[in-house]
């Protein structure tokens, strides 16, 4: 037994550098990691075990140079696989991850600070961010593929299959999201030349943001859900970088017109998906046993999102065009809706955030008990728990009311030394441009003739939405945030008294 535990490591990094990385052997390479995750679970009943895999730093240097190699090559793996190896790449990425916890460190913080004191430390960043962008692409490939196996005689191994590629994205999206949650490492990401100032961040977030499931399919709920946490762990990962004190995240990218060109499109797509998620009501997924399926907070990290760019001079008159169309949606509500989702402290319903427990046991031995071609899938349960965050129903809508008034007072304000000329009420004619456009589209329901009555609506909105603001000070909002939504307020509503 000490033997295998020697040279177990070794002899995984040989066979992945000298295989051809068929099927065959990217299946020997999962079994040895999840028989190293078995070692390392029973290690605390065995003291010599123990101290070989904890202890010895020869080890565990190979076990860190395991996980490295594999990540950096399924990072350079194309998405255009057959059969089951899409998967096994998959649960590769994620199970060597994982195997990360159970062999250095389960806290995050030990985890974070072995990672960064290592020598190729910009290497496995490198590799992980890539690694995971891989496997993103692969789950956007099969749900291109399954979608329309959802309601056909293979529904059953077509939701299994999409539902474990779900969690293996997850599973490495929530571990690059715990580590930068560590504030030093995420520190030392935005280091990385590779990650921030040439886009491999953003690459990632941009992939994750265009995972499609057509607004038709509403079965299954669990991959309605994923899909929706996916989107909200990366934009979390994002949040992090963007909000870190020593370096501008948004400077270094802004440094390099390619990664500009990216970031600005990223903007975009948080948009674009704040548009989508605030034009109609949040619904609870629930299955028929009872079971509910938690979202993540996708639009409140949206709305954070929001927040930082419209503040940044990079991106705020970019920014302007795009959610002068969100504003116009949100204030076209009709009043007694616009109080209870924008003005209250009691949401019908809110995002719930939630941790998945990963067990890369499980998840190795489902895929490995399938069938190469997946004719022929595992009949076990793959679902992992899900241990929901805390977050007051109040706190929640505060939040979320705070940050649209932010978004807000960022696009109204004018600082003459600062901004342009042309800039001064430039939110406030894309905003008025915006209503016009929807006035005149028979097919959204609106015309001229109605045009005074929605401007009416607008108005009362705006003026509910300032009173509301007003009672948010001093915990989520400040006096100059308030008084930029009033001059904003007041200019919007003297203008379609004009309509």
């Amino acid at each position: 037994m000490d033997k295998l535990v020697r040279l177990l490591p070794l002899h995984l990094i040989a066979v992945l550098l000298s295989s051809q990385r068929d099927e065959a052997s990217l299946r020997y390479l999962l079994s040895g990691l999840r028989l190293l995750c078995t070692l390392c679970e029973i290690a605390s009943r065995h003291s010599k075990l123990e101290q070989i895999l904890f202890d010895d730093l020869k080890v565990s240097e190979q076990l860190l140079d395991l996980v490295f190699h594999l990540l950096l090559v399924c990072c350079k793996q194309g998405n255009s696989f057959s059969g089951g190896m899409p998967l096994l790449y998959s649960a590769l990425v994620a199970c060597s991850m994982y195997l990360l916890t159970t062999c250095i460190s389960s806290q995050w913080s030990e985890l974070a600070y072995v990672l960064q004191a290592h020598p190729k430390v910009d290497i496995f960043l490198d590799a992980a961010f890539g690694a995971v962008r891989m496997s993103i692409n692969i789950l956007q490939n099969k749900l291109s593929e399954v979608e329309n196996d959802f309601h056909s005689k293979s529904s059953l191994t077509a939701e299994r299959v999409v539902n474990f590629c779900c969690q293996q994205c997850e599973a490495s999206l929530q571990f690059l999201q715990s580590l930068c949650q560590n504030k030093s490492f995420r520190e030392r990401i935005l280091r990385n030349k590779e990650l921030c100032g040439k886009g491999g961040v953003l690459h990632l977030v941009q992939s994750t943001l265009k995972l499609n499931i057509s607004p038709f399919l509403k079965e299954p709920l669990a991959v309605v859900a994923a899909v929706s946490r996916l989107k909200a762990r990366v934009l979390s990962i994002l949040l992090h970088l963007c909000e870190a004190e020593s370096v501008s995240y948004l400077d270094e990218v802004a440094s390099i017109p390619e990664s500009l060109d990216l970031a600005k499109s990223v903007a975009v797509e948080v948009i674009t998906l704040l548009k989508t998620m605030l034009s109609r009501d949040l619904k609870l997924l629930e299955n028929h046993s009872g079971k509910i399926y938690p979202r993540g907070l996708l639009q409140l990290n949206a709305l954070r999102l929001a927040d930082i760019f419209s503040d940044d001079s990079n991106f705020r008159s970019y920014i302007t065009i795009y959610f002068a169309e969100v504003l116009a949606a949100i204030l076209l509500i009709p009043y007694q809706q616009f109080l209870s989702s924008w003005c209250s402290s009691d949401l019908p319903l809110k995002e719930v955030d939630a941790s998945l427990e990963y067990d890369p046991f499980t998840m190795a031995g489902w895929i490995l008990d399938s069938s190469p071609m997946l004719d022929i899938v595992s009949s076990k349960t793959c679902e992992s728990n899900f241990n929901p965050t805390n977050n007051a129903q109040a706190s929640y809508a505060h939040q979320r009311t705070s940050l649209l008034v932010k978004v807000i007072a960022n696009l109204h304000c004018f600082v003459p030394n600062i901004c342009k000329e042309q800039e001064r009420n430039f939110f406030l004619h894309k905003f008025l441009e915006r209503l016009k456009m929807d006035w005149q589209d028979q097919q959204a329901g609106f015309s001229f003739s109605s045009a005074p009555q929605k401007a009416v609506t607008i108005c009362k909105n705006l003026r509910s939405l300032l009173g509301h603001a007003e009672s948010l000070i001093p915990t989520f909002l400040n006096e100059e945030d308030v008084q930029l939504l009033s001059g904003s307020a007041c200019c919007a509503c003297v203008s379609l008294g004009g309509i």
